[in-house]
């Protein structure tokens, strides 16, 4: 969840979420940037699926693992992950080891190629929701922002329909910011500027 605006030593208010050397760059280059790339929609909702429970900078921290682990996050591959292969990587340090999170990584793996097959992309699937256009959201409180929305209801209900696992409203709503479907850079962030338009 953002918090307050904060300025920081380059001059420039930021999210106050996005402290430190691993979630700084993390705003300021890709969160609530418009994806329009299958992989990196599987990245994310990967990574997103990984966090419940957990903090956003835990996964982050450990986002080299997963991309050795899960194939570069190539679905095609992690899609034709057999049992052992799962077994394996319960034990690799690299990746947050909860049987249920990489069990339901290689099932949205398989899900994910289907809705790419019968879309012609995630990512057209995905930006349908939307008409093609972010949600630019004018939050000016941590507080206003919303954990789920009625947009990551219903993505969450038809993507578990279609096989998904690991995709409630929240996980949704953290992906639907995270790849720009909704911009939720508070009004203070100079993010936000940059991104609402």
């Amino acid at each position: 969840m953002p918090g307050d605006p904060e300025w920081t030593d380059d001059g420039r208010a930021r999210c106050g979420w996005a402290q430190g050397p691993w979630l700084t760059p993390y705003h300021d280059e890709e969160w609530g940037v418009a994806v329009h790339d299958d992989r990196r929609h599987f990245e994310f909702l990967t990574l997103e699926a990984a966090q419940a429970g957990l903090s956003w900078l835990t996964v982050l921290k450990r986002r080299d693992g997963y991309r050795r682990a899960f194939a570069g996050f190539d679905p095609a591959a992690v899609a034709r992950f057999t049992p052992a292969r799962v077994d394996t990587l319960l034990a690799d340090p690299g990746i947050i080891r909860n049987r249920r999170k990489v069990e339901s990584t290689v099932a949205n793996a398989a899900a994910f190629l289907a809705v790419a097959e019968e879309q012609g992309s995630f990512d057209d699937y995905l930006w349908g929701f939307v008409d093609g256009s972010p949600v630019v959201n004018r939050w000016r409180r941590p507080a206003d922002v919303p954990a789920t929305t009625p947009l990551s209801h219903a993505v969450s209900a038809d993507l578990r329909r279609r096989g998904f696992r690991c995709v409630g409203p929240t996980v949704i709503y953290a992906h639907l910011q995270a790849a720009g479907l909704v911009v939720d850079h508070l009004t203070g962030c100079f993010r936000h500027r940059q991104l609402a338009v």
